[in-house]
């Protein structure tokens, strides 16, 4: 039977606000177990809620990046569930009154098309606490660390459109791009910043409507979603093909037997007891102040990577590449401004600067070498005071000196020869030494250029001027016969 795949992602991402969202502890990561709370966190009597508005203000901003509309009247909800890690009882978050709406994020496919992938909803909530499970089974016993407990969430909710761990995988991708271009969310996975829940179906091509789906629980990298996808899909086309049913159920991903498990069954809304929170008034959000913050939103990866293509005239490589990290762009313009030359600029920021980067696991941003160093760099050779190739030599100077590429230029004698007299008497001493490639230029073979040129330029230690070369080589040469 041929099966289509059916996917809708639920992704809960920290924003990166100083303090939790109902309290004034601190929402920094880690820290020593139960030393960042408050009253609030711990859910001590009488303490009350009060919403951190740099909250709101970085979930309003997640949501008009995404494209969403922002609802101008809003409220939270109390979901009610019991866990040892969850001190009140309950979860406040946003039922049917979520502060964002629609939106969206556009993918590309492996054919080269691309796809948008609609969202539900995005709505604010609190996070949980954390158990900790002794791993001596002679102890018995789990211990509670609220330090994560009321740490700001938005969980942004898709439409079951994706058809493939591919199409998720780089749902993902692009959803963790915007958030970090406009800096609400570290998106750091291996901290929790970034964390997704996925409900696969799959159901036979043709059919309408949608079959029994199985939410898959926290998966904490683009990896495991895309393992945990394709396994999932297998074990539902199994028992279809056995003939068996099976209950909406929540799974989790094994990492190590590389299957998903059976945690519950699936919880239904009603099963939460959903009911308006009773300490945290409904509220306005004035429409001056979403346009405020929509302004001010700055431009986001697809039309970054739409101007580079378009204005720099950069192939589409060149333009995800130099578009994939906010850092990277704006590395990548600050050297620009001062190269002047785009492509250049482009393939020295993606593969010598990038090469760098990525083999030592650091950000652009803690990279030895600024912008500014790498725009004179490329200045240099479009001068013609320096080579390609002494440019790859002052770059190493570069990673541990402070210095200029200019000024390493002068003080190392790289600068490229051009002096008419010195260079012509080089030519002559390497015509003189090569007779072989001479005759062969003579009897009509013109590729016996190039190798006097690679003579003169090894003379040279690279630093002759390649044009002035090429000019003297021929000037003495004469025509390359039958040419």
């Amino acid at each position: 039977m041929d099966y289509e795949v059916i996917i809708g992602l639920e992704v809960h991402v920290q924003l990166n606000t100083k303090t939790k969202i109902f309290s004034t502890a601190t929402a920094e990561f880690g820290g020593s177990p139960n030393t960042h709370i408050a009253t609030v966190c711990a859910a001590l009597p009488g303490s009350l809620p009060v919403l951190n508005e740099q909250v709101l203000e970085k979930a309003i901003i997640g949501g008009l990046a995404l494209g969403c509309n922002i609802a101008n009247f809003t409220k939270f909800d109390r979901k009610n569930y019991f866990y040892p890690d969850l001190p009140k009882g309950y979860q406040i978050s946003q039922f049917d009154k979520p502060y964002a709406t629609g939106g969206g994020v556009q993918i590309k496919l492996k054919d080269g098309t691309e796809k948008y992938v609609n969202l539900t909803r995005i709505h604010m909530e609190e996070d949980a606490g954390k158990l900790i499970h002794s791993h001596d089974p002679s102890i018995n016993r789990s211990y509670v660390d609220l330090n994560r407990a009321g740490t700001p969430l938005i969980e942004i909710v898709s439409e079951p459109e994706m058809r493939s761990s591919d199409e998720a995988y780089a749902y993902l991708t692009n959803l963790k791009s915007i958030l970090r271009y406009v800096r609400v969310s570290d998106c750091n996975m291996e901290e929790g910043s970034l964390r997704c829940d996925a409900n696969v179906s799959i159901r036979p091509r043709g059919e309408e409507g949608f079959r029994t789906r199985v939410e898959i629980k926290n998966l904490n990298s683009f990896k495991a979603v895309k393992q945990a996808i394709d396994y999932e899909v297998e074990w539902q086309k199994d028992m279809y093909a056995r003939g068996e049913t099976f209950r909406q159920m929540t799974k989790l991903w094994d990492a190590t037997l590389l299957k998903t498990v059976p945690m519950r069954s699936k919880e239904q809304s009603h099963d939460y007891r959903y009911f308006p929170e009773p300490d945290l008034p409904a509220f306005e959000i004035p429409q001056n102040r979403i346009e405020a913050i929509k302004s001010a939103l700055p431009e986001l990866p697809q039309q970054k990577k739409i101007r580079f293509m378009e204005t720099l005239q950069l192939p589409e490589y060149d333009a995800e590449v130099l578009t994939s990290e906010r850092e990277i762009s704006e590395y990548f313009e600050k050297a620009l401004e001062i190269s002047g030359d785009a492509k250049k600029t482009s393939n020295w920021v993606k593969d010598e600067v990038l090469g760098i980067v990525n083999k030592e696991s650091i950000k652009i941003q803690e990279f030895s070498v600024g912008p500014e160093r790498i725009g004179e760099l490329i200045a240099l050779i479009n001068k013609g005071d320096i080579s390609g190739k002494i440019a790859k030599t002052v770059f190493e100077d570069m990673l541990t000196s402070p210095d200029s590429p200019g000024k390493i230029v002068e003080a190392k004698g790289l600068k490229v020869v051009r002096d008419d007299k010195a260079l012509e008497g080089i030519v002559d001493k390497v015509l003189e030494n090569n007779a072989d490639s001479v005759n062969s230029w003579k009897s009509g073979k013109d590729r016996a250029l190039g190798a006097l040129v690679g003579a003169v330029m090894k003379e040279t230690k690279g630093k002759a001027d390649p044009k002035m070369v090429n000019e003297l080589l021929l000037a003495k040469l004469g025509p390359c016969p039958g040419k």
